[in-house]
């Protein structure tokens, strides 16, 4: 399922982070993972940012750009901040041991997922389009 979301600004962004953490909080489930698609500068990270901030995390939220993955755990959660565009190689994304096992909720948000296409499970993930103004 994919969902396109026009999102005017910062403010809209952060709210919208909100909402899916409340979803996140609310959910019996516990493995969530999202493919955040957007051109740069669209606002992925600062979506992430904001769902991080409403699960309670108070340190820095940096962008994953040139470390793959920034990693997050705190409040019985494993949130794993994937950006894959500086990589086409699967591998790098198998070393991130994804489907480790964790007792707590598992959080995944993948940004540029469209860079290896073998990634997508349309049973798995929710994709979310975020378009700039």
């Amino acid at each position: 399922m994919i969902e396109n979301y026009i999102l005017q600004d910062e403010s809209e962004t952060l709210d919208f982070g909100r909402s899916i953490a409340m979803l996140i909080k609310d959910s019996d489930e516990s493995i969530f993972e999202f493919h955040l698609q957007g051109d740069l500068g669209a606002g992925k990270t600062t979506l992430v940012r904001g769902v991080l901030r409403a699960l309670g995390w108070d340190g820095s939220v940096k962008s994953p750009t040139y470390t793959i993955c920034e990693e997050y755990d705190f409040n019985n959660l494993m949130f794993l901040h994937i950006d894959l565009y500086r990589t086409e190689i699967e591998e790098d994304v198998e070393m991130l041991e994804l489907n480790r096992s964790f007792d707590g909720k598992k959080i995944i948000f993948i940004e540029w997922p469209e860079k290896i296409p073998n990634l997508i499970e349309d049973d798995i993930c929710y994709i979310l389009k975020i378009v700039g103004k």
